[in-house]
């Protein structure tokens, strides 16, 4: 069975590009009205409002356990992390309820205030000596992980979400910064081919990713015999059950082979 070598990230590059992504969003948060905050979004229940205060908890999250002590167990990856978010799915939801009630219930102003400082929070807890110290380790919802990593969970986020908030206003797309683009849709097709492991099919997400993955013959030169391609945002899309299969085939996914429909082992974030 193959295996996914799991990816090194540039710690200096992770948080420029993090950077820029809050940035964006925060600016767009800023630009949302009273009527925008209730606009429904993709994600259930949700409002713009339990969407913008998921984004806060996703910001403070470092700043309040930066000094929690560690659970007794070997730090997870992202991989890991990748495989075990569908079973937070409740808890999350209970979050961002909370989280409106107790911080995000006022109007737009208070509300792009609060994730304005939340954001803020967390460059400070970074810029501390204790965020800055190499090999950092922070417990999560999954278990202990090393802060440079942590951080790359935060770009899947940051990313997904802000999609999530470009839909829910009506736009096209949101202004991702490129490397934090690039990481969540190589985390997630890692984390797809971790999931169906195997080599019977080539996916491609160009340029950024290219991962076998499904059981079955396995090839070894030339042109594989199965073949899925699609853009990256089409990608995360789909790897996070945002967009369905059959909706993105033939339009902005090409898949080509007897094996190549993956719609069964989709979605792979919960």
């Amino acid at each position: 069975m193959p295996t996914v070598k799991p990816r090194t990230y540039d710690p200096v590059k992770v948080r420029a590009a993090l950077t820029g992504q809050l940035d964006a969003i925060a600016a767009a948060v800023r630009a949302l009205d009273d009527a925008q905050l209730a606009l429904p979004t993709r994600l259930g229940e949700w409002r713009v409002r339990e969407l913008v205060a998921h984004l806060g908890m996703v910001a403070s999250w470092v700043p309040l356990h930066l000094h929690d002590p560690l659970p007794p167990q070997a730090p997870i990856t992202p991989l890991y992390w990748a495989s075990r978010t569908r079973t937070a799915a409740a808890a999350i939801n209970s979050t961002a309820v909370e989280l409106v009630a107790e911080q995000f219930a006022g109007d737009a102003a208070q509300v792009s205030g609060e994730l304005d400082r939340q954001i803020g929070e967390l460059w400070k807890a970074l810029d501390s000596d204790a965020g800055r110290e190499p090999g950092r380790v922070i417990p999560m919802r999954f278990g202990p992980m090393p802060l440079a990593d942590f951080l790359v969970t935060r770009l899947v986020e940051t990313v997904v979400h802000a999609d999530d908030l470009a839909a829910a206003l009506g736009l096209d797309a949101f202004p991702h910064d490129r490397f934090a683009l690039a990481s969540t849709a190589r985390l997630l097709a890692d984390a797809f081919a971790v999931q169906v492991p195997g080599g019977a099919v080539e996916l491609r997400v160009p340029p950024y990713a290219v991962v076998q993955a499904v059981e079955g013959p396995r090839h070894t030169r030339g042109t594989p015999p199965n073949v899925v391609e699609t853009d990256p945002l089409t990608w995360i899309r789909l790897a996070t059950g945002r967009l369905a299969w059959a909706d993105a085939l033939d339009t902005a996914l090409t898949a080509s082979g007897e094996r190549s429909d993956l719609s069964g082992y989709l979605p792979v974030l919960g």
